[in-house]
């Protein structure tokens, strides 16, 4: 079985070796139609606690660690950089 794979906010850092990760996700309201979000959060295992509140990162379902913690940070996920694509016109008019 595939092991699933999430994206998501950190909201916490406090624990030791822990991350707490607020993973969103939009639904359709059944009777009304409407888009609407939901949320949900998971204790994730960070074992350099190298990764701080308000990052976006990646998460991976793994084994059982501790009594809430089934979920290990995979990597951090750069929002800010620019396609390939884009750097090279912008370089040109210069």
């Amino acid at each position: 079985m595939p092991k699933r794979i999430l994206t998501g906010t950190v909201v916490s850092d406090k624990g030791d070796k822990t991350v707490v990760v607020k993973v969103e996700r939009k639904v359709k309201h059944p009777l009304y139609g409407k888009i609407i979000r939901r949320s949900k959060k998971y204790h994730a295992h960070d074992e350099d606690n190298s990764f701080k509140a308000g990052e976006i990162v990646r998460i991976e379902e793994t084994r059982p660690i501790s009594k809430l913690k089934t979920w290990k940070v995979l990597d951090k996920v750069d929002t800010h950089s620019k396609p390939a694509g884009a750097a090279a016109p912008a370089a040109a008019e210069g």
